[in-house]
């Protein structure tokens, strides 16, 4: 038997012992039945050796953590990113004030939206671009959702048109 099949079998027997802990009664008696019917293994599963030289995806997960530290993203990566994104949101809100009719009265609510975005925009730039992130998200969502169900048209009688 595989070191791994004895090992998947003896962490299924901790985790039933683990749940018939929990329980009492007809539930905990169930569990303590299915411990027993899980053959144990004859001996507890080999350890890998440790002082094998570790393989390629062992060497390279631990370059990505060494590498991969919170804040180890470059100033310059960071500031161009931040760039960007305000580059799109002013577009994005150029393209919707440009899009807004010339009579629109005060209570248009594209007007109102727009005025909204803009108000953002120059009190708290980082949360417009959080809440324009969640907006193209809802976007994306609704124009990938199924196609809205639209009332059937009913269809005319029989002799509807016709007249006796």
């Amino acid at each position: 038997m595989s070191a791994v099949l004895q090992l998947v079998r003896q962490r299924r027997i901790e985790a039933l012992a683990r749940r018939s802990a929990s329980h009492q009664g007809e539930a905990r008696r169930l569990l303590a039945l299915k411990q027993q019917q899980v053959p144990q293994p004859q001996q507890p599963p080999a350890e890998p050796a440790t002082n094998a030289p570790p393989g390629a995806l062992a060497q390279l997960l631990q370059h990505i953590e060494r590498h991969s530290a919170a804040g180890a993203e470059l100033k310059t990566v960071q500031q161009h990113r931040g760039t960007w994104a305000q580059l799109q949101i002013d577009q994005r809100l150029h393209q919707a004030l440009v899009q807004v009719p010339d009579n629109a009265g005060p209570l248009n609510t594209q007007r109102l939206l727009l005025q909204a975005l803009t108000l953002m925009r120059e009190t708290s730039p980082p949360y417009l671009q959080h809440f324009m992130a969640h907006a193209e998200a809802l976007l994306w969502l609704d124009a990938t959702s199924p196609a809205r169900v639209q009332p059937r048209k009913e269809r005319p009688r029989r002799g509807a048109g016709k007249r006796p």
